[in-house]
């Protein structure tokens, strides 16, 4: 039999292939990808090192897609952009999230991303002992607003009367905009806080 023109996998086929199916709600395995690719799961083992492998690529995969990360500027401007794409990549794949949470961070691109951004914190004067908590506390407000954006038109719906909450519902806005109005106030709080402490470390 002839060989294919085209290779029926590729390490980029089965990052794309994996995250529809998670972006589906459907179960993922390598046995699930490997009936959405037409393969059988053997093959997929031959590009990729199982199912932990997988999550890596997709990992990467939606890290290069969002555009990562801005490479010049000032310190808490790169953080900015940083957590705007992250909240953009989170959010178009929520259902990606409880699989890369548990899984360690290998990924060149991605590790390249978190290098730079710890070069970035260590240059602009925080203490060694504190750049990889900071990159934490930044992780976590990009997956959480990456989440919240891609939550519900209403996120609270009171099914009775309230003191202050069904007010306050009543008057603001729904949606996108109620989200990205959340985030750039958590943003800015963000910043101003870690000004602050910066300024500190300084002996500003």
């Amino acid at each position: 039999m002839a060989r294919p023109k085209v290779p029926l996998l590729s390490v980029e086929r089965i990052a794309d292939a994996a995250l529809e199916l998670v972006d589906s709600g459907e179960p993922f395995g390598v046995n699930a990808l490997a009936r959405k690719l037409g393969v059988t799961a053997s093959s997929l083992y031959n590009h990729v090192d199982g199912r932990e492998g997988i999550i890596e690529l997709m990992r990467g995969r939606f890290a290069v897609d969002a555009g990562a990360q801005l490479q010049h500027g000032t310190w808490d401007e790169v953080i900015a952009e940083t957590l705007r794409a992250q909240r953009r990549m989170y959010a178009r794949h929520p259902n990606l999230v409880p699989l890369i949470v548990g899984k360690t961070i290998t990924d060149p691109f991605v590790i390249a991303s978190y290098d730079r951004l710890a070069t970035t914190l260590l240059e602009a004067g925080f203490p060694d002992d504190e750049v990889l908590g900071v990159i934490a506390i930044i992780d976590a407000f990009a997956i959480g607003m990456g989440l919240d954006l891609a939550s519900p038109e209403e996120v609270w719906q009171p099914q009775g009367e309230t003191v202050t909450l069904g007010r306050l519902l009543a008057e603001a806005p729904h949606g996108d905009e109620r989200s990205d109005r959340a985030f750039e106030l958590g943003l800015e709080l963000l910043l101003d806080s870690l000004r602050l402490r910066l300024a500190r470390h300084r002996g500003d």
